[in-house]
């Protein structure tokens, strides 16, 4: 058997690369009526064998068993002139003398815990009235909630029937209350509500850390690739039919879709499992980096790096981004550590959507750093902060420069931010409030910017704010601050589900693998929370109705002027001014006050009306006039608007 590095060394030749760099697009298993195909790539097998069960259990034998042909582009090809839809398969390939057992890295379908393949028309996967399935209208903002499929629905206070919860199914029950109260809606009616416009979920594809034949009372996040292509069978109601939990979160999307809320995918092409997985059994190493000793690189963190430098991973994550958006009607796509992949891959992916759906209809946005280095060459750019000039100006990060100044360090507890209390960071708030925008800047828009304060990653921001503020009542006050300077910056919204009525996980920091009771949403929270609730809802109904705010454009941060700061408070105007005068008000002044005393701001000249402030986000209903000055209490902030018939 070939050393690590001569199969780099092989796969790293002209020869190799010129040779089996395959363009099709029908790799895996298709069938249709009166034929049936099955294509491999795996240039350096020797034999490929398919085998064909009449069911996914990983102990049965296969009934039948047929070699393959090798083709051009080191494809192997297999075809009948008749239909094996519903049947299951999986190959033998001999590579240098050994012969393994494995699933189809290019399958689209598979039996239990992804060991078997599946060949299926997914036709037959297809819900009623699909065909009319449409994304939703753009709005003037985009506003994401993060949600996890179990999580969202397991709390029984939700309201979800008690053999869909924890399943794509709960997803489509259109009317769930807390404790079936009818007053208080839960789930997507609730995100509705609230005035969200997307869900981005986490991990739905088919991964290795969830047993599907084990118990419900299972959980991971699901960040540990098996099947890039298959949704995971631990959330259907049955996950020994491969097709059961297609049809499902198809049906799980059109609701989300009914509800007039887009679906973003979280992806994790960064790294697997673990190599026990096609990719690694049918091209040995070609799928992963490896350091010069032969070494796994591991800048993920998870043991793993995904090499999407080489030309067939590249067009391998590309195909399966394009079958996810084209198949399931996904509206965006969210990279789990970006900054493993290249910057090359991130803008393939962004022209191919581009191409199909138009420029920047879809979402694409990730993570811009990575846990570790990762075994790439110099020449290769990698899509981390370093390298954000060089991306698509429709490729987006998670700004957690934005994050930490708001609240301090997610990687350390203890450490603070500006609302909680942290020394010379009023500079950075206002690169903030531009989105890190200015002449010269690797930000070229705030579409590239998502603003957040806490996400499935670290602390809940009520928990982190535990962790530097004993009193609760001032902990409260910081909650707002923090959540209203993130919605008054210029960018894309993004929140953790449940943040808006203060979520909890104990002060867990990285609750991955946590007992469901700590990552399950409790929605009996909302009551409890109501005032923040409704504090969340007017921010982001306000947000919506200024221009000034959500602008994209390149130009978006000229409308930010007469900036200030003192110690703990910082100011400025805004220019909410755009082409169809959408907004009553002409011009914004934002003031953010982190002080135990108060703060005067003196005014411009004219009326001034008090639009939002820490204690009520509705104010801009039935606004306050003044003039001249306002006292911005202490631990609180203030939006003032000017209307349009008024000097400045």
């Amino acid at each position: 058997m070939k050393t690590v590095q001569e199969w780099v060394d092989l796969y790293n030749s002209d020869e190799f690369k010129n040779r089996y760099l395959y363009q099709g697009d029908d790799l895996g298993a298709r069938c249709s009526i009166g034929l049936t195909t099955i294509k491999l790539w795996s240039p350096v097998a020797d034999a490929v064998t398919v085998n064909f069960y009449k069911d996914g259990e990983p102990t049965t034998r296969p009934y039948w068993t047929s070699p393959m042909r090798q083709g051009n582009q080191g494809v192997w090809e297999w075809n009948i002139h008749e239909s094996l839809n519903g049947t299951y398969y999986d190959f033998t390939v001999t590579i240098d003398g050994v012969s393994q057992r494995t699933g189809d890295p290019y399958a689209k379908a598979t039996g239990i815990n992804g060991l078997r393949s599946m060949v299926l028309d997914l036709h037959d996967t297809t819900p009623a009235d699909w065909g009319n399935d449409k994304p939703p209208i753009p709005e003037s903002e985009q506003i994401i909630d993060e949600i996890h499929v179990k999580e969202f629905s397991w709390h029984p206070a939700g309201g979800w029937p008690a053999d869909v919860r924890g399943k794509y199914k709960a997803l489509t029950v259109d009317s769930t209350y807390i404790n079936n109260d009818g007053i208080h809606p839960t789930g997507l009616a609730f995100l509705k509500q609230m005035g969200i416009t997307h869900v981005q979920l986490m991990p739905i594809y088919d991964y290795g850390t969830v047993d599907e034949t084990g118990d419900d009372n299972q959980f991971n996040w699901g960040y540990d690739p098996v099947n890039y292509n298959v949704p995971d069978g631990s959330y259907a109601t049955d996950a020994h039919h491969g097709e059961v939990r297609i049809r499902e979160l198809k049906e799980a999307i059109q609701a989300i879709h009914r509800q007039g809320l887009g679906v973003i995918m979280d992806v994790v092409y960064n790294h697997t499992w673990n190599l026990d997985n096609p990719l690694q059994k049918t091209m040995p190493y070609y799928f992963y980096r490896t350091w010069p000793d032969g070494n796994l690189s591991n800048g993920s963190g998870c043991g793993n790096d995904i090499a999407s430098e080489r030309p067939m991973v590249e067009k391998y994550i590309t195909d399966s981004v394009m079958y996810w958006a084209r198949e399931y009607h996904i509206d965006g796509f969210r990279f789990d550590l970006m900054g493993l992949l290249t910057v090359d891959l991130m803008n393939r992916i962004r022209n191919k959507l581009d191409e199909k759906y138009g420029a920047g209809v879809k979402l694409v946005y990730g993570e811009p750093w990575a846990a570790d280095k990762t075994a790439v060459g110099e020449t290769i750019k990698l899509a981390d902060k370093g390298n954000f000039a060089d991306l698509s100006d429709h490729v987006g990060m998670f700004c957690d420069d934005t994050r930490d100044t708001i609240k301090g360090s997610a990687g350390d507890t203890r450490a603070t931010g500006f609302v909680n209390g942290a020394d010379g960071v009023e500079g950075k708030l206002l690169s903030c409030v531009t989105g890190w925008c200015h002449d010269g800047s690797a930000i070229h828009n705030p579409a590239q910017i998502i603003n957040y304060v806490s996400a499935h990653d670290n602390q809940t921001l009520w928990d982190k704010l535990t962790s530097t503020t004993l009193d609760v009542d001032l902990r409260r006050r910081q909650y707002r601050l923090a959540a209203a300077i993130y919605m008054t910056c210029q960018g894309r919204l993004f929140m953790l589900s449940g943040e808006s009525f203060c979520r909890t996980k104990g002060g867990h920091t990285n609750s991955h693998d946590a007992p469901i009771e700590i990552n399950q949403l409790d929605w009996s929270k909302i009551i409890d929370e109501q005032d923040m609730v409704d504090y969340y809802r007017g921010l982001i109904a306000l947000r919506k109705q200024l221009p000034g705010l959500y602008d994209k454009s390149p130009t978006a941060h000229t409308r930010i002027g007469n900036t200030w700061s003192q110690p703990g408070v910082v100011g400025y105007m805004v220019d909410n001014t755009d082409d169809n005068s959408s907004s009553p008000w002409e011009y914004l002044c934002i003031v953010y006050n982190r002080n135990q005393d108060g703060c005067n701001v003196e005014l411009g000249e004219g009326d001034w009306e008090v639009l939002a402030t820490g204690h009520d986000s509705w104010l801009w209903q039935n606004p306050q006039v003044v003039q001249g000055h306002y006292e911005v209490e202490p631990v609180n902030w203030v939006m003032l608007g000017q209307r349009h018939e008024e000097s400045h």
